[in-house]
């Protein structure tokens, strides 16, 4: 996305971000990878564009992800926040024939 292209928002409360990543070699569910609020959310949006890892919007799923620690595993309550994610991501792929570049084997 360019400078041009991207917009901001006027929040109430600052952007919450969790990034998580799924090794059913190493792992029984997704893993909090990175996650911030801020600044350090923005950072974390910003290194995810650059190297072209999907992303996902939804503050709520991002307010309970986020309050996870680093290297956690998703308990099973939020499982269900993750098959959204997983939906959703899948079904943006699908609308934009991606389905090679998201899910790489």
């Amino acid at each position: 996305m360019s400078e041009s292209e991207q917009t901001t928002i006027e929040r109430d409360e600052p952007l919450q971000v969790a990034a998580i990543r799924y090794d059913p070699d190493k792992n029984n569910a997704p893993v909090i990878v990175a996650a911030g609020t801020g600044p350090i959310a923005q950072n974390i949006l910003r290194i995810a564009e650059e190297n072209g890892i999907s992303i996902y919007h939804d503050d709520s799923a991002a307010t309970l992800l986020s309050k996870l620690e680093l290297g956690q595993e998703v308990p099973p309550e939020l499982y269900q926040v993750v098959v959204n994610i997983y939906l959703a991501l899948l079904n943006m792929a699908e609308d934009h024939n991606l389905q090679d570049k998201l899910f790489k084997s």
